[in-house]
């Protein structure tokens, strides 16, 4: 009997459980662990942001959904990694721990979001605004509704080094659509700040035509911007900005005023598994093989935001390249077979596609764009605009979080709508 356990309970790791337990023999136990007890829907936080979603409507409780499928589930933080003993040391936030042995351990935590980078940054005693988490969307939503009865200057956009960078443009015109339906679009000046090289990189060397499109969408809503941009640091109503040019020289010096800002972080590795020697790069992403499989322990596999990619080009400013949701289940779903055929004898064969499918909401439209595979030379490369977009965004959400109620990592007619359009998730 083999003991697999899933450290973190997002958008890899509810598949990762439900899937393993679909391919596993029952003799095998299924534990997640994580910090929080709730699975959240990170994809709709700029909706909630706004006041169009409730958190009620994007959050599930874990335990009951994990328990119905036989998946034990621990709600504690994990404080220490302990590789070499194949151990995690969990706490409660009290004197007492909990010690949990694993044969194989899939981390799927996430990022650790690093506001400290940037001087003045994030919600936690800094001025900036993020919609990383629940939490922090519904921090924004409860300023942003004293902010309409005395509007301002609005500044949106990703520090350096992030690396999800659809996020920002999205929350930029789903406040937009929100003010201009609130007849008071004309009193917010919004600037999008964002270390890109230009607008529609999307830290994938841009996608299809996402850099015209993009920047025609941002003039069309009266949208100014600036790229190439080291936020330096952050004071109250006022963003400090360093512009580089092509060759990395300074350009220009900016201070932007604000009375709302939403500035997505750069990331980083959560500090128990960056704390494990040889387990991750520098800034604490785990360091991966072709099968999702540490190169240093055998016995860990990794998935989503938390894994190392290299960034897909050097930019003046560092950029990291994103984690898709789609792509995360591929992985996901390479990791569970890799784990089930080591079980059961076999060679590990799967590999993730890294098939990218984004859908960015626009408020009022959208765009979609397709990465066959996500880190170029693609064999597609498509992105597309229009209302259908917006509408299909509405449709996942609901479609995602029915799927981590059922407790169905992929339906069959999921996989064989994706197959005709040329997406899978594995080869092997």
């Amino acid at each position: 009997m083999a003991n697999i356990v899933i450290m973190g309970a997002g958008i890899g790791g509810m598949p990762a459980a439900y899937e393993m337990r679909e391919l596993l023999p029952k003799e095998h136990t299924v534990t997640v662990v994580s910090a929080m007890d709730f699975f959240q829907f990170v994809p709709s936080n700029p909706w909630l942001a706004v006041g169009w979603r409730k958190r009620e409507e994007i959050v599930l409780k874990i335990a009951p959904l994990l328990e119905r499928k036989g998946i034990q589930f621990i709600a504690k933080p994990v404080t220490t990694l302990d590789a070499a003993g194949n151990k995690l040391v969990l706490s409660g936030g009290t004197a007492d721990e909990q010690v949990l042995p694993y044969d194989y351990l899939v981390i799927t935590t996430g990022p650790k979001l690093s506001f400290d980078e940037v001087p003045g940054a994030g919600p936690h005693g800094g001025h900036t605004h993020s919609v990383c988490s629940v939490d922090h969307a519904e921090s924004f939503w409860k300023d942003y509704q004293e902010f309409l009865k005395n509007p301002g200057p609005v500044v949106i956009g990703a520090m350096p080094m992030a690396s999800c960078f659809g996020p920002a443009y999205e929350f930029a015109f789903i406040l937009d659509t929100d003010l201009r339906k609130r007849k008071l679009r004309n009193k917010v000046p919004i600037t999008f700040v964002s270390s890109e090289p230009y607008i529609g990189h999307l830290g994938l060397g841009g996608v299809g035509d996402s850099k015209s499109m993009l920047e025609s969408e941002m003039r069309n809503r009266d949208m100014k911007w600036i790229t190439n941009a080291k936020t330096t640091k952050v004071e109250a109503g006022k963003m400090f900005v360093t512009q580089l040019d092509d060759l990395g020289n300074v350009y220009k010096e900016h201070e932007v005023p604000f009375k709302m800002s939403m500035m997505l972080p750069a990331f980083k590795g959560v500090d128990a598994v960056a704390a494990v020697p040889e387990l991750c790069n520098p800034r604490g992403f785990v360091l991966i093989d072709e099968f999702q499989r540490s190169k240093k322990y055998r016995n860990i596999f990794s998935a989503g935001v938390c894994v190392a990619i290299p960034p897909v080009e050097v930019t003046p400013v560092p950029t990291g390249a994103p984690k898709t949701g789609y792509m995360i289940e591929t992985m996901v779903t390479a990791i569970c077979h890799n784990i089930a055929d080591e079980l059961a004898g076999k060679p590990v064969t799967a590999k993730g596609t890294w098939n990218a499918i984004c859908l960015a909401d626009m408020g009022d439209t959208g765009a979609a764009f397709v990465a066959l595979p996500q880190i170029p030379p693609r064999n597609v490369n498509w992105f597309k605009k229009g209302k259908w977009v917006h509408l299909a965004k509405i449709a996942y959400e609901k479609y995602f979080l029915s799927k981590m109620k059922s407790g169905n990592s992929e339906p069959i007619y999921e996989k064989y709508i994706l197959k005709l359009v040329g997406l899978v998730r594995v080869t092997k």
